[in-house]
C-alpha cells in the first residue's frame, strides 16, 4: 500500500472517531434539565460524598432505570437538606425511612433515613433531616443514600445539578448554544482540510 493511501485511511479513522465522539457529548442527555430546581443546593452529605451510582432514569414510566443518585456513607451520619423548603413526608415506607422536602415547583427525597424533622417542618439548605440508616440502602452492605429531585407529579432531574456535579458537556467558547454534530461528507479532497476544523469548545460541568 502507498504511503499516501495509507496516511488517508488513518485520516479517514480519526475523523470517524472523534466525530463520533463529539456528537455523544455534545449532544447531551434531555434528562438533566434542572427546569425549577432550587439553585445553590448543598450536598446532603458532609464532607462531599461518593457518588456510587448516578442518575439514569428510565425510558418509560415503569421502565428499569436509577430515579436518582446514591451517596456513600456511614450509619447514623446526619442527612442535610439540600435546599431550603418544608417537609412534606417523614416516615416509613415498606420499612424504610423517606424524607421528602417540597420546595416551590420541585421536592427532594431522602432514604433511608431516620428522621429528626416532621411534616410541616420549615428547614433550611444544610438542616439536618435526620441520619442514614442501613435498612434498604441500594449499596447494602455498605450504607448509601438514594437521594432524588422530582419536578411536578412525576418528572425526575438529576440532584447533581443541584450542586453542579451534573453532567459533563462541550459548549463553545463563545457562550453561545452547542452545534448539533453531523458527519461530514468525506471525500478524498477534503479529507485533510476537514480533520481538525470545527468550533473551539469549553468544558461545562453541571449543565443540561
Amino acid at each position: 500500500m502507498r504511503p499516501s493511501s495509507r496516511l488517508r485511511i488513518l485520516l479517514l479513522t480519526t475523523l470517524l472517531a472523534a466525530a463520533a465522539a463529539v456528537l455523544l457529548v455534545v449532544s447531551g442527555p434531555a434528562y438533566a434539565d434542572p427546569g425549577t430546581a432550587p439553585a445553590d443546593g448543598v450536598w446532603p452529605l458532609d464532607p462531599r460524598p461518593e457518588v456510587v451510582s448516578r442518575f439514569d432514569p428510565p425510558e418509560t414510566r415503569w421502565g428499569a432505570g436509577h430515579r436518582g443518585v446514591d451517596l456513600a456513607g456511614h450509619v447514623g451520619q446526619p442527612v442535610r437538606a439540600a435546599a431550603p423548603g418544608r417537609v412534606t413526608f417523614a416516615g416509613r415506607l415498606a420499612g424504610r425511612g423517606v424524607v421528602v422536602v417540597d420546595h416551590g415547583e420541585t421536592r427532594t427525597t431522602y432514604e433511608p433515613v431516620a428522621a429528626a424533622v416532621a411534616v410541616g417542618d420549615t428547614v433550611h439548605a444544610g438542616a439536618t433531616l435526620g441520619r442514614l440508616e442501613l435498612f434498604a440502602s441500594h449499596c447494602f452492605p455498605r450504607a448509601c443514600l438514594h437521594w432524588g429531585l422530582i419536578e411536578g407529579a412525576e418528572h425526575y432531574l438529576d440532584p447533581l445539578t443541584l450542586v453542579g456535579a451534573g453532567p459533563v458537556r462541550l459548549l463553545p467558547l463563545d457562550g453561545g448554544e452547542p452545534p448539533v454534530a453531523r458527519l461530514p461528507t468525506l471525500t478524498p479532497g477534503n479529507l485533510s482540510a476537514t480533520v481538525g476544523s470545527g468550533p473551539r469548545m469549553r468544558l461545562a460541568e453541571g449543565l443540561p
